[in-house]
C-alpha cells in the first residue's frame, strides 16, 4: 500500500498525449436530424477542432500559466483537465482531487441558495457533510457574502457568485486547481484575497492550471507557461520565453491593423482598481527639474523624474510601485518596479509614502511616450490604484537612430592584414 502511495506522488499531476476535441458544426438544424438517420453513410457536418495533439505533463506543484487569443482553445483545454468534456482523441489523465473556476456560475443552481451551493459543490468536490459544516463559516467569512447566503443565487451579482465559487473551490484543499479568467469579475478588495489564496495554495505544493490575458501575471505567479494558438500548442516553456514570443506575436498583429496615433493631451486621471487598501494621492513628472504634463526630452540628455505619493493601510503590508513607458502606438517600451528591483516603499506611521522613479539622460529615442503607472500590493500582483496614460512625452533626437530606445553601446574593430604589414616593427 505504501508503495501504490508512493507512486501516486511520484506520477504527474497531469498528463495529456494527444489529447483532442472535435466539435461538430451544422449549417441547419435539420442536417443534425439527417445526420442521426444515416449515420457515417453521409455527413451533414463540418468538423471544428477546438483542440489537436495536446501533450504535456505537469508536475505536482507546478503552476502552469495558459495564454492565447480567443478561441485558441484555452477553455476546451481547461475543461478536459476537469472532466467535464470527454476527449476526441487522445488521453488525459489527473491524479488528485480537483477544483476548478470555469466560466462564471458553472457548477451552481441559480434555484438554489448560496448555502445550499456550498454544501452541493463542496460534496461533488468529495468533502463530507461534517468536513463541510466544518469549514463552512470559513467559507462564508471568506467569499464575504454574509447574509446573503441563504439567498438563491440567481439574485446574486456577477461578484457575489465568482467570490462564494472561488471560496469553495479553494476551501476544499484541492490537489489540482484550474482558474478560467474567473478573477477577473471579482472586487478589488477580494481580488487581492483570491491571489493571496492562490500564492498559499502554490507554496503548499498544489498544482494550478491558470489561464489569464494577464501576461503580468501569468510570468509572476507561474512557473511554466503554455501557448495555444489555433488548437494547437504553439510553445511550452519558462514563463519568460513564453510571454516574450507571445508578446510579438500579439504585437506585430496590433502593428498591421494600426497605425501610430499622435497624443494631442494628456490624461492625468487617478483611477481606483476598487480597494482603500492603498491609494495614489498624487503624481509629479518632472524633466530636467522643471514639473508639468507636457515636456519635451533630447534624448540621451534630459533627465526624468516620476514622483508618486501614496497613501496606504499602516496595519498592511507596505505597496509597490511600477511604472511604464508606452509609445504612441500603444507598445510597452519600457518598465521598472520596486518588487523586481528589490526596493521596499517606506512609510510613515500613518502609511503615507513618497518615491521618485529617476531616469538619468532618458535614452528614449524620438517619438512621442506617456506613463502608466501602477500602486501594487508588497508582491506585485494586485493593483491598488494606478494611472494610465499620464503626462505627455515628446522626445527629441539629432542623430538617425531608429526605434523606442538608444542602447549603450560601441564599436569595435581590427585592424586589416594590409595596415598590419606596412606598419613598421620596432626592432
Amino acid at each position: 500500500m505504501d508503495r501504490l502511495s508512493d507512486a501516486h506522488l511520484t506520477s504527474p499531476a497531469v498528463c495529456a498525449a494527444g489529447l483532442s476535441k472535435c466539435y461538430h458544426l451544422y449549417e441547419r438544424p435539420l442536417h443534425r436530424l439527417l445526420q442521426l438517420a444515416f449515420g457515417e453513410r453521409r455527413r451533414y457536418y463540418r468538423e471544428f477542432w477546438a483542440l489537436r495533439d495536446a501533450s504535456f505533463e505537469l508536475a505536482r506543484g507546478e503552476v502552469l500559466g495558459i495564454v492565447g487569443r480567443n478561441g485558441a482553445g484555452k477553455s476546451t483545454l481547461l475543461q478536459l483537465v476537469c472532466g467535464t468534456l470527454v476527449p476526441t482523441g487522445g488521453t488525459i489523465d489527473v491524479n488528485g482531487r480537483v477544483a476548478a473556476l470555469l466560466e462564471l456560475g458553472a457548477g451552481f443552481n441559480p434555484e438554489f441558495t448560496g448555502r445550499e451551493n456550498v454544501h452541493l459543490s463542496a460534496s461533488i468536490l468529495g468533502l463530507t457533510r461534517a468536513e463541510v459544516a466544518a469549514r463552512f463559516d470559513e467559507i462564508v467569512e471568506f467569499s464575504g457574502i454574509g447574509e446573503f447566503i441563504d439567498q438563491p443565487v440567481k439574485f446574486y451579482s456577477s461578484g457575489m457568485y465568482v467570490r462564494l465559487a472561488f471560496a469553495v473551490a479553494t476551501s476544499v484543499d484541492p490537489d489540482v486547481l484550474v482558474i478560467d479568467e474567473a478573477l477577473s469579475v471579482g472586487d478589488g478588495e477580494f481580488a487581492r484575497k483570491s491571489f493571496d489564496r492562490i500564492m498559499t495554495l502554490k507554496e503548499a505544493g498544489k498544482t494550478i492550471l491558470f489561464c489569464s490575458h494577464s501576461l503580468y501575471h501569468v510570468e509572476a505567479i507561474c512557473t511554466r507557461a503554455l501557448w495555444l494558438k489555433d488548437g494547437r500548442i504553439e510553445m511550452l516553456d519558462v514563463p519568460s520565453r513564453v510571454i516574450a514570443a507571445y508578446s510579438a506575436f500579439m504585437d506585430s498583429g496590433r502593428a498591421d491593423q494600426s497605425t501610430t496615433v499622435r497624443l494631442t493631451s494628456p490624461s492625468p486621471e487617478i483611477r481606483s482598481a476598487g480597494t482603500q487598501s492603498a491609494r495614489i494621492t498624487s503624481i509629479e513628472v518632472s524633466v530636467d527639474g522643471v514639473i508639468g504634463t507636457k515636456h519635451v526630452l533630447r534624448s540621451g540628455e534630459s533627465n526624468l523624474q516620476v514622483t508618486v505619493r501614496y497613501a496606504s493601510d499602516p496595519t498592511r503590508a507596505g505597496p509597490s510601485l511600477g511604472v511604464g513607458v508606452v509609445h504612441s502606438s500603444g507598445l510597452l517600451v519600457s518598465s521598472a518596479g520596486s518588487v523586481n528591483d528589490g526596493v521596499t516603499l517606506a512609510r510613515d506611521p500613518a502609511g503615507n509614502g513618497v518615491v521618485t522613479l529617476v531616469f538619468p539622460a532618458c535614452t528614449l529615442l524620438k517619438g512621442e511616450y506617456t506613463l502608466n503607472l501602477l500602486l501594487f500590493c508588497e508582491r506585485g500582483l494586485h493593483v491598488y490604484d494606478y494611472a494610465v496614460n499620464y503626462g505627455l512625452l515628446e522626445v527629441t533626437q539629432q542623430g538617425l537612430e531608429q526605434g523606442f530606445v538608444s542602447l549603450p553601446h560601441e564599436w569595435r574593430q581590427e585592424p586589416n592584414e594590409a595596415e598590419t604589414a606596412a606598419t613598421p616593427r620596432a626592432e
